[in-house]
């Protein structure tokens, strides 16, 4: 995430001299006052201090062996006849496949005002590649940046280490490139931005859950060092439509009439109603009939769970999720006089970031400032207040990342509807909004809406729908140590089965007993804890075991589960090697570093503990307020998630969500799903691609959206193949703002439209393929 700083950085950087670009592949084999070859052991030798660009060849693959600082894991590495790298990623077998750039000594490249390692890579293959650019330095900080590789020719990639961006905190997930260079962006992940360049260990290529195993080939791996910086790269980069402002690119909008063209000629394709073996409800039609229980339910028919409709029918849910109007406005810069303000009420059950716009009354314009110059001067546009488009400002009076923690919003998105559509009444064109929505679900062949509509969908009665809510509240809390969106919540405290059952309450007043609505989803994507060591898989245990009864009810309650187990305080002192004196120097709170196996058997055994107070709790509030309606979990993160917990919610869960950003769920990762033997829903994946002028592709991403299309059938057919999974849901409707959704700054190419409401015709054409195929795939041929 890109952090806060002085703009005078910026323009201090752009003082560098002007240089050459390292715009092609560099030749074989360079070795001159620019390009020195470092890649044989006496290149240990720090280069001369220089202001102007210089390449460091690292490796050139000239040998006829590899390197020994090359290594590859679950890779084969040779070197080709024209003497470069050749790299078979052995993915379709293996989750993680990669390789490694190890310094026998740390580089120190600290005297350079900006620097990046590049590569050149090639794609010989049928698909093309994502791969996961990692850097490491001596203190153990490292971060991770990613880019597509598409299938062909040899193509350079450039990734930062050190520039003007590093720890800028703009807002976005990533920005548009500081540095001057010809060359192909590895974007930001994730990590630490801010490396120590003096001492990097470590750089690696890897890749995760592929479907196909991969080969590229890599050469001239080198430092760029002092390239120019482009002092403009965040300023003026929106249009008034919320679009990229300085590249044209496929379905670009550049005025009113051509959105309303574009508009008219697709409402003209639309088909009218659902598939032809579709039922009322969006079941197989020409499939069995089970029993009709009037509400949507799970069973296991021929080794194959699904969903049943309510009228008995077999139903796969396939569908787009965050169809709502929250997540569409992005951070302005300006900020108001919080006492003019309406403040959070303590007991509001839905977080900020799933609020509509929240306009700030004409009484705080008066109190209007600019917060952050940086964020502001993005936008070429925006609306004055009492003009024909200032309905759709909004405000954020919490963040989660960005320079502003609070502030004015602006909806391009919405903004684009009206100028579409019109306003025949107030926000008529919202109800246009509504109305062409579903006819597009429709005939793009989806059966439901994803999780997050907006609550206006849940009373459509012509498409099924998940609600949604989440248990928000002055409720104690216990830490994993990883805690990426917010601490958890303490089960065993009175106040959150409080908040549940309002929670709970504030749903069925919503969904009204309705038939069309399959499910419910709380919550989404907590910390449960990170597998690959003891404290990342057991944080919550070991972090609240140094709490004290009193001050945790969790806590007290894992005293009482040990004393019900050991009995006696010498028995827990024997089995976990400690020296308490009483039961009450656990009560009071003991710190653990050391996690021997004894200690970690009974940490499996809290922990479930833990996760199951959470998940009784959740489903007895739904199943008092809505009895006929099933529980779908809390939507595991794949970095959030462990045995212990998955266990615990299948005690109480109907389905069991994931939400998996991967190319598709890798064959060795979903294993557990035999041994847990419950249906399963995908609640969150996307592919993404940077060709329609977005400045981050996504979590997982692809060439272009023909390739973005081609990745989203195949995660698709992997899914309906799958007996265990009843559904996958894309995440989202809409792309995100291209300067960050408010919250936290997410502006991916994830939407089936985009911000001028314009579907990506690809996408369309891949969805109906798959929904048209859907059932006679997943449960076959024949019908009874």
């Amino acid at each position: 995430m890109k952090s806060s700083s002085m703009l005078a950085l910026l323009t201090s950087i752009s003082a560098l001299a002007m240089i050459s670009s390292c715009a092609a592949p560099v030749q074989k084999a360079q070795t001159t006052p620019e390009t020195q070859d470092v890649s044989t052991p006496a290149a240990t030798s720090t280069p001369a201090a220089t202001t102007q660009q210089s390449e460091i060849i690292l490796f050139d693959f000239n040998a006829d062996t590899i390197p020994t600082q090359v290594s590859g894991n679950n890779a084969d590495l040779r070197i080709t006849a024209d003497k470069k790298l050749s790299v078979l990623l052995k993915g379709e077998e293996n989750i993680y496949s990669g390789l490694s750039f190890k310094a026998d000594t740390p580089w120190d490249w600290s005297e350079y005002d900006s620097l990046g390692i590049a590569l050149d890579i090639a794609n010989p293959g049928d698909y093309s590649t994502q791969v996961f650019f990692g850097a490491k330095d001596a203190t153990g900080k490292s971060f991770t940046r990613s880019v597509n590789i598409p299938r062909g020719d040899t193509k350079t990639y450039f990734a930062d280490l050190k520039s003007a961006d590093i720890d800028l905190d703009t807002g976005l997930r990533d920005n548009p490139s500081a540095l001057a260079i010809d060359a192909t962006k590895f974007i930001w992940m994730w990590g630490v931005e801010g490396l120590d360049v003096s001492q990097i260990t470590e750089f690696t290529i890897t890749t995760d859950s592929l479907l196909h195993d991969r080969e590229l080939t890599i050469d001239n791996v080198r430092v760029i060092a002092n390239p120019k910086t482009n002092p403009s790269y965040l300023t003026k980069i929106v249009d008034k439509y919320g679009q990229n402002a300085n590249i044209e690119f496929d379905q670009k909008i550049h005025d009113d009439k051509e959105l309303k063209a574009v508009m008219e000629a697709e409402l003209a394709t639309i088909k009218d109603g659902k598939m032809a073996d579709r039922s009322k409800y969006g079941g197989w039609k020409n499939g069995p009939k089970l029993e009709a229980t009037g509400y949507f339910r799970t069973e296991k028919v021929d080794g194959k769970w699904a969903l049943v409709d309510p009228e008995g029918y077999l139903f796969f849910s396939t569908g787009i999720a965050n169809i709502r109007m929250s997540n569409t406005s992005t951070m302005t810069g300006v900020d108001f006089d919080q006492k003019l303000l309406v403040q959070r009420d303590k007991n509001d059950v839905t977080p900020e970031d799933s609020k509509g716009l929240n306009r700030v009354p004409d009484s705080a314009l008066a109190g209007k400032f600019i917060s952050s110059t940086l964020r502001h001067d993005m936008f070429k546009w925006l609306p004055e207040y009492g003009s024909a488009l200032a309905d759709h400002y909004g405000y954020r009076r919490d963040a989660h990342t960005g320079p502003s923690k609070t502030g004015e919003t602006f909806s391009f998105y919405r903004a684009n509807l009206e100028r579409k559509y019109g306003e025949a009444t107030p926000e008529s064109y919202m109800d246009n909004w509504r109305e062409v929505t579903i006819d597009r679900m429709l005939d793009w062949g989806f059966t439901s809406f994803g999780n997050w509509v907006d609550p206006s969908f849940y009373q459509n009665n012509r498409y099924p729908y998940f609600a949604n809510g989440w248990i928000i509240g002055d409720f104690k809390t216990v830490s994993s140590g990883d805690d990426f969106w917010s601490p958890l919540p303490d089960p065993f405290d009175p106040a959150f089965v409080e908040r549940a059952n309002i929670t709970a309450g504030v749903i069925a007043e919503e969904v009204q007993g309705n038939e069309w609505c399959i499910g419910v989803f709380i919550d989404n994507e907590k910390s449960w804890g990170r597998m690959g060591t003891p404290q990342g898989q057991y944080g919550i245990v070991i972090n609240t075991l140094s709490r004290t009864d009193a001050d945790s009810p969790t806590k007290a309650e894992f005293t009482r589960i040990l004393k019900e187990k050991y009995d006696t305080i010498d028995a827990l002192n024997t089995a976990w090697s400690l020296d308490l004196a009483s039961w009450d120097d656990l009560s009071n709170g003991i710190d653990i570093s050391e996690h021997t196996a004894a200690r970690q058997a009974d940490y499996a055994i809290l922990l479930e503990a833990y996760a199951s107070e959470y998940f009784r709790v959740v489903d007895a509030a739904l199943n008092d307020v809505l009895p006929n309606h099933m529980y779908m979990g809390a939507r595991f993160a794949s970095w959030g998630r462990t045995p212990e917990v998955v266990r615990a919610a299948t005690k109480y869960s109907d389905v069991m969500s994931y939400n998996e950003y991967k190319e598709a769920p890798h064959k060795n990762a979903w294993t557990f799903l035999e041994e847990i033997d419950m249906p399963s829903i995908i609640g969150e994946f996307h592919m993404g691609a940077l060709d329609n002028g977005l400045f981050h592709p996504g979590l997982v991403m692809a060439s272009d959206q023909v390739d973005r299309a081609r990745m989203f059938k195949e995660y698709m057919n992997t899914v309906i193949d799958n007996p265990y999974f009843v559904g996958a849901h894309w995440f989202q409707y809409i792309d995100s703002p291209i300067t960050g959704r408010a919250y936290d700054g997410e502006n991916y190419n994830v939407g089936f439209v985009s911000v001028t409401d314009t579907p990506y015709n690809q996408m369309i054409e891949a969805a109906q393929e798959v929904n048209s195929n859907l059932y006679t795939r997943r449960f076959g041929e024949t019908s009874e």
